[in-house]
């Protein structure tokens, strides 16, 4: 007899970064268990290709900066237009740069604490808002990184403190709005093979998307996991690791 689940079919997800690998590949894992999908990025035309692919009945495509309150408003409220209501949020979108604390920018460091923290914070208040016109609860997840535990690597400090942020938002998120059963998960993953984990360089000359590391799909199906469980569980952090890597 198969573990009781929780159903996503017609369930409506918003997802950050949805342009991305661990994005892209949480849209499509939403999609295919039945769920309905906001799909936000940057660039719009980034995501466009979603709905081209499976219909504006099933995929709506926004495109905006997440550092702004108004961004993550939006595709709230794009969800809320087209579906009639919003069940899941995804904060995947996410920023990093590797060195040491001096080989930043301050541009760099405004970016990876503007688009991790505040682009999380301002989606997380979107989402919590129309929970509560709901009254039915909702779902929270959060897409950290095993850098925020102090168990990342040893040229990437800001980003860490970055991802640690996240982490404490989601516990703190937690004991605020449980009550309402209002669910706040964050999923840490290690390496994931990415541009995003190419960007220091660890890959060489190889192919970022064949690396040693998990594939963005693990990633997102530990999201899907933690969206269909059932109501009476939590699951507040869960890190992934993958098999070639040490800590």
């Amino acid at each position: 007899m198969p573990a009781p689940a929780r159903s996503l079919t017609d369930t409506v997800v918003v997802v950050t970064g949805a342009g991305g690998g661990i994005g892209g590949a949480t849209v499509r894992l939403a999609l295919e268990a039945g769920a309905r999908v906001v799909a936000g990025d940057l660039r719009e035309d980034a995501v466009r290709p979603l709905v081209e692919g499976h219909g504006p009945d099933r995929v709506v495509a926004v495109g905006g900066d997440i550092r702004q309150e108004a961004t993550a408003d939006a595709l709230v409220a794009a969800g809320v237009e087209a579906f009639g209501r919003v069940d899941s949020v995804v904060a995947n979108a996410g920023v990093g740069f590797y060195g040491g604390i001096l080989d930043y920018t301050a541009d760099d460091i405004d970016l990876m604490v503007d688009v991790n923290v505040k682009g999380t914070v301002w989606l997380v208040r979107a989402a919590v808002r129309q929970y509560r016109a709901q009254g039915d609860g909702g779902d929270v997840v959060i897409l950290g990184s095993v850098a925020g535990l102090l168990i990342g690597g040893g040229q990437e400090a800001v980003y860490a403190a970055s991802k640690a942020a996240q982490v404490n938002l989601g516990y703190a998120l937690d004991r605020e709005l449980r009550d309402e059963g209002i669910r706040t998960t964050v999923i840490a993953p290690a390496g994931v093979n990415t541009p995003f984990a190419a960007a220091d360089g660890r890959f060489g000359d190889g192919d970022p998307w064949s690396g040693p590391f998990m594939d963005p799909a693990d990633v997102a199906g530990a999201v899907l996991h933690t969206l269909g469980q059932p109501r009476r569980m939590r699951t507040e952090l869960w890190t992934m690791w993958s098999l070639s890597e040490k800590h």
